[in-house]
């Protein structure tokens, strides 16, 4: 009988052979529980796809590699979920890696929870940032949020942090749960982590906070998505993410009120990254495009764009008027940016 695995790990590659391997090694510390897919999303630059068949050819029980033409971060990961065998799903980027005594901890604690009687839906835990250069690394927790050494429902979240959410790097889904929300992430767009945290949040009933600092995200390459430049360069797929999680639900429409109001602080966050992405542009048409997107999000609803815009968060901070307001908006940007380490 073929053993089940308990854990498909997912890594998503577009020429990566400069540091996917790394990111595999760290991941195969998890055992034979862990299923782990390498999707090479169409890599014509470098020797990727060899790569991924060689370590499929050397750890066959574990690693499969799944080739496909280029469809970007989006398709790649939708690949993954498709193909996934695991009870549960992590999406791990082939540029970042895990900690092998977090990971032990988190695959104990999903071994223990099969047996539970109503199925975990979303394992929480820390990521760190690993930037290059940085003397401190920073580490996103949770522990003021969420209840710790408990499950728990949406009931018992407490408040997050202004500019805190849920990040994929953070996030570990039953498998079920993404195909079950019917979770399509757009082709050729960066940024879809979003999405992919974002949309299933309304099936997620039973969820556990595990405070490790399990996932280590490296911030450094200057072709790197993430990096400001890059963003500000790619901010109409930024814009599309925006605007497809605005499009996902109708917020008001959401029973509970804590998993509402989390999901209203989600919004606000990822639209102040756009509007400050637009702002740090500055020219003429970024700053139309700002002007553009929350008038979206006020055809689409107003009563969703009020809350965004005029409420208690960050939303009123990045619509400030005239050059002064521009410039004090960038101002509390940067430092925030020294605070949190983003970017």
């Amino acid at each position: 009988m073929e053993h089940k695995k308990l854990l498909t790990v997912v890594i998503p590659c577009y020429n990566s052979a400069a540091y996917m391997e790394h990111c595999v090694e760290t991941v195969l510390t998890g055992g034979p529980d862990v299923e782990i897919l390498i999707v090479d999303d169409g890599s014509v630059k470098d020797n990727t796809a060899q790569i991924a068949d060689r370590l499929q050819s050397e750890y066959p029980d574990i690693i499969r590699a799944i080739h496909q033409e280029n469809k970007g971060h989006g398709g790649a990961v939708n690949t993954g979920i498709e193909n996934a065998t695991g009870t549960y799903i992590k999406i791990v980027d082939s540029d970042d890696w895990v900690n092998d005594q977090a990971f032990k901890k988190i695959l104990e604690f999903l071994r223990s929870s099969l047996g539970e009687e109503e199925p975990l839906d979303m394992l929480v835990s820390n990521f760190v940032y690993e930037k290059v250069d940085a003397k401190h690394k920073k580490i996103m927790s949770y522990h003021k949020a969420l209840p710790r050494n408990m499950y728990f429902t949406w009931d018992d979240v407490r408040s997050f942090n202004v500019g805190q959410y849920i990040l994929m790097h953070s996030v570990i889904y039953r498998t079920q749960v993404l195909r079950d929300c019917g979770l399509k992430l757009p082709e050729h767009t960066f940024y879809v982590d979003n999405l992919y945290v974002y949309t299933p949040l309304p099936y997620v009933k039973k969820m556990y906070y595990l405070d490790v600092n399990f996932y280590r995200y490296f911030i450094g390459r200057e072709d790197q998505s993430v990096n400001e430049q890059v963003m500000i360069g790619r901010i109409d797929q930024q814009i599309r993410v925006n605007q497809l999680m605005v499009d996902a639900y109708n917020v008001d429409e959401i029973e509970n009120k804590r998993l509402r109001n989390y999901m209203y602080q989600y919004l606000e966050i990822i639209t102040v990254i756009s509007s400050v992405l637009l702002l740090r542009a500055g020219d003429k048409e970024s700053l139309n495009k700002k002007k553009e997107l929350w008038n979206y999000i006020k055809c689409h609803n107003k009563k969703m764009y009020m809350k965004l815009r005029y409420g208690k968060g960050l939303g009123w901070g990045v619509n400030l008027k005239g050059s002064l307001g521009r410039k004090t908006t960038l101002f509390v940007y940067k430092i925030c940016q020294k605070i949190f380490g983003f970017n």
